[in-house]
């Protein structure tokens, strides 16, 4: 009933001698898969116990404090970007006496993509600087610029339209700047202060700050237009009422970043930059114990600092290790945001296309913004912020893959439904069924990819070079949104055509996603692998090893 090993040997070898081109390829790529997991198993982590402290640390207050303290910067962020879209027929009306209120091509253009611009930028510059001098460091510097900026977008005063605009676009690019470098600076601090069970979770709460200062804009807006609008100067002069109403809108985007600046200076460096990169231990463990419940750690895991992995951005070792993981990120944050911006961006422009405004010419500068900031308020309420909340309940549970691929998914079946019977939704009966699918595409925007490819940037690449990684993934979403803009605004193709063309994006957006690994309920450093080194071989190795042996005998 059973042979000796020798037989089973012989056996083993005769099979292999007789199993030629295309099965004998199969059966090296499975052996060497085999061989790769076993060994992968058996390779010896030196967690550093500080960090292993923050991976099993509970959810405590100052979890909730981070939140708060990085995701206003994306309340922010979202509320000057977004708020551009709501006050341009605005400037149209005052500046170019635009009957309905559309600005020309090319400043429509510049207004809407210069902060996109600055943004791009912002993300490359801050993202390598968090790497080089730290999170915490330059993290007031971002605040400070958007803070500036967006008091200066409001006081672009010249007696000459052009030069108006000009100095508005000099300073929202700059702005843009500020709010680029708050991406990498933001997502690479929640990451590493967080635990490895609910790292998504939290994550995704900062950004989900994206869609309360998308709301706060068109809120702000509907108010301030509500206020002016009501007034008996607007009877006499409707263009001068209408130039506060912006100019307020604009300025107070400085206020929630204000608001944390205090605390943000307060926040110590991550462990992780401390530990890891600066390679201070006992600085790393006395920040952490001050702001979160957790012990110290001794000088034992000096040795683990040493002996971590040290290949740069451009080196071929990178390459080899996460040049797949970045191409993915990069990819799908590039599609997402041609997707998410011009859906967003151009909001009135596609609801126009079915006559939900009626006819601009025939209503007054403010009563045209108050309903256009009324049916994004009405959208982001009833779509992007249950999707947002929905992410931050279920990405530990799920998983980031799944869910950015259900959402890419889902928004090209809806984006299809849409596009496909474009005309049948101009029906004035058929406009709330328009609304409800528009508002579904945005729901799986952020219950999917807008959400994830935030998520996954600061989780899957080595802590030296996160803030980087994040910072270029970033940048390429936002290379998306300019070229969104530029595709909405210069290519005079139908909206339908346009919708079907976001919808391809989303197909491309699934097909990355596969090349990226799911990194839920593991420590960061188990994701890397920046921190491993070889142990001593198993008794399985030495056995596949020798089954290797045998398969490389000629049996005569």
């Amino acid at each position: 009933m059973f042979t000796t090993w020798p037989a089973r040997r012989h056996a083993c070898s005769s099979l292999f001698c007789h199993l030629h081109g295309a099965g004998s390829a199969m059966l090296y790529r499975v052996l060497d898969a085999v061989t790769s997991v076993k060994c992968e198993t058996r390779r010896a982590r030196k967690q550093i116990k500080v960090l292993e402290a923050l991976d099993v640390a509970g959810t405590q207050l100052y979890h909730f404090t981070t939140i708060v303290i990085a995701g206003m910067g994306f309340f922010t962020d979202a509320y000057d970007l977004f708020s551009a879209s709501l006050i341009a027929d605005l400037l149209g009306h005052i500046y170019y006496r635009s009957a309905d209120g559309k600005l020309p091509g090319h400043v429509a253009g510049a207004v809407s993509g210069v902060a996109l611009c600055g943004t791009v930028l912002g993300q490359l510059f801050f993202g390598w600087l968090g790497d080089r001098m730290g999170r915490k460091r330059i993290y007031g510097v971002t605040l400070k610029l958007m803070v500036v900026c967006s008091l200066a977008s409001g006081l672009s005063f010249h007696n000459k339209p052009k030069c108006v605009v000009a100095t508005l676009c000099f300073f929202r690019f700059w702005l843009g700047f500020g709010i680029g470098g708050d991406y990498p600076l933001s997502a690479t601090i929640m990451s590493e202060y967080a635990n490895k069970r609910t790292r998504g979770a939290f994550i995704a709460a900062v950004f989900a700050m994206q869609g309360l200062g998308n709301l706060a804009a068109g809120a702000v807006v509907l108010v301030l237009s509500a206020s002016f609008k009501n007034t008996a100067a607007y009877d006499t002069d409707q263009l001068g009422q209408a130039d506060y109403v912006w100019r307020i809108v604009l300025m107070l985007g400085a206020v929630p970043a204000l608001l944390t600046y205090y605390w943000r200076m307060k926040m110590p460096e991550t462990a992780r930059y401390t530990a890891l990169i600066a390679k201070n231990l006992k600085l790393a463990a006395s920040d952490m114990a001050a702001v979160l419940d957790i012990d110290f750690v001794s000088d034992m895991d000096a040795e683990a600092v040493v002996k971590q992995d040290e290949f740069g951005l451009f080196s071929m070792e990178f390459l080899h290790k996460h040049g797949r993981q970045l191409l993915g990120t990069t990819v799908c944050w590039f599609v997402l945001d041609v997707v998410f911006y011009s859906l967003n961006l151009f909001m009135k422009d596609i609801f126009s296309g079915i006559g939900w405004f009626g006819d601009a010419a025939e209503m007054s500068p403010l009563e045209q913004t108050y309903k256009i900031a009324r049916t994004q308020a009405i959208i982001v309420v009833g779509g992007s912020l249950p999707g947002y909340f929905l992410t931050v309940l279920f990405v530990d549970r799920i998983g980031r893959i799944k869910i950015q691929l259900m959402g890419f998914t889902m928004m090209t079946i809806f984006m299809i439904g849409l596009a496909a019977p474009y005309k049948f939704w101009s029906k004035p009966s058929m406009h709330a069924g328009f609304a409800i699918m528009y508002a579904l595409i945005l729901f799986f925007a952020n219950f999917g990819p807008n959400s994830t490819t935030f998520i996954l940037p600061t989780e899957i690449f080595p802590t030296r070079l996160r803030s980087t990684c994040n910072g270029i993934s970033a940048a390429g979403g936002k290379c998306g949104a300019i070229i969104g803009v530029l595709w909405f605004q210069y290519s005079h193709t139908s909206i339908r055509s346009s919708l079907l063309l976001l919808a391809g994006c989303n197909l491309v957006g699934v097909m990355f996603t596969l090349a990226l690994p799911e990194s839920k309920g593991m420590s960061l450093e188990d994701i890397t692998g920046e921190m491993e080194e070889e142990s001593e071989p198993s008794q399985e190795s030495a056995t596949v090893a020798e089954v290797e042996f045998i398969h490389s005998v000629e049996i005569l």
